[in-house]
């Protein structure tokens, strides 16, 4: 008989899983069920789906309890099925379409051929994954969108967890729409902020800063940061930047920032800090997608930290939690 408890069952299973609620995030259920219950053909007719093949999702997605039957064949919304719509806080709808978007879903599941050959089988048939996304706007917008998500929790979290006492200018390297560095400033009106990231995406940030009133206290930049940063900073933010990247090209983005920042400036990386034993972390997880989409981007250990900031110049001083198992890293100029 097969034993039907494990990691191994538990993740052949949970691919069933992921798939209807991937399915249902794609073909917009939850969006035509916002409005009060539906029964199948309605549902179909509004999806443009298969009934029978929808009646039988539907019948998973109850067991998962994101859809409740109000009447046979009759399913209303739960509350946890709330979240698979696109008009809500923590909405999920974007980060379930991007992991079952086609690149993502061959990074995946390749990545036995990964491990293998020891360079991404994403990589290997695509290209880099930042030109991917400029051949594939919307998985492009979806990937924006998922960050998004991803950095709501943390957006409260860094601008009241960190002292920023003192902090006159405050530079956001690869910022992206500004979400972050607008939370700090919103907290902190007398700080001027700096946004620094490629050309198309500053002016993405902008329009998203003016439209908080933010504008008049931000500059933005753009450039590669692989041939330099903004100078003058008093305090440097990274957020989710260096694990994108291997440790030559990390080191070449955080010697950049030791030569910018003023004598006295700081620097901040928001990432992953995996620990050292076999504790289950969400790091690790994400690891396994750093491994699998990028050219030697992973996620690192405090001492894997500490020594890749020791030879670009900087002490790591501390650690500070953030949610969603991120932490906030301070490393001093030495």
């Amino acid at each position: 008989m097969i034993d039907s408890t494990g990691p191994a069952w538990d993740a052949i299973i949970g691919l069933s899983r992921f798939a209807a609620l991937a399915a249902m995030a794609e073909l917009g259920c939850a969006e035509h069920l916002a409005a009060g219950p539906m029964d199948v053909a309605e549902l179909a007719k509004a999806c443009d789906a298969h009934e029978p093949s929808l009646a039988r999702l539907l019948r998973e997605l109850e067991a998962l309890g994101v859809v409740r039957a109000v009447a046979p064949g009759t399913y209303e919304l739960t509350e946890e099925g709330q979240t698979l719509r696109d008009d809500v806080p923590g909405s999920m709808r974007s980060a379930l379409r991007m992991a079952a978007e086609t690149g993502y879903w061959y990074a995946m599941g390749n990545l036995a051929q990964t491990v293998k050959e020891g360079r991404s089988a994403f990589i290997s048939r695509f290209g880099p994954l930042y030109g991917y996304f400029q051949e594939q706007p919307e998985a492009a917008r979806l990937f924006n969108e998922y960050m998004a998500i991803r950095a709501a929790p943390l957006e409260a979290a860094l601008a009241t967890a960190y002292d920023f006492t003192g902090v006159k200018t405050f530079v956001d390297i690869a910022g992206g729409t500004g979400h972050l560095l607008a939370a700090v400033l919103d907290q902190h009106p007398g700080m001027r902020g700096v946004l620094f990231d490629i050309a198309h995406v500053v002016e993405n940030a902008r329009e998203s800063l003016n439209a908080r009133g933010l504008g008049d206290r931000c500059e933005f930049e753009s450039g590669d940061f692989f041939e330099g940063v903004p100078e003058g900073g008093d305090l440097y933010l990274l957020a989710s930047v260096i694990h994108n990247w291997s440790d030559e090209a990390s080191l070449r983005i955080l010697t950049n920032v030791r030569k910018a920042a003023l004598p006295h400036g700081r620097l901040l990386l928001l990432e992953m800090v995996l620990p050292d034993d076999g504790t289950p972390h969400i790091g690790k997880d994400l690891d396994m997608r750093m491994l699998a989409l990028t050219e030697g981007g992973m996620e690192r250990t405090l001492g894997e930290h500490t020594r890749l900031l020791g030879e670009a110049g900087f002490t790591l001083s501390r650690v500070l939690p953030l949610p969603a198992g991120a932490s906030l890293i301070e490393a001093l100029p030495r």
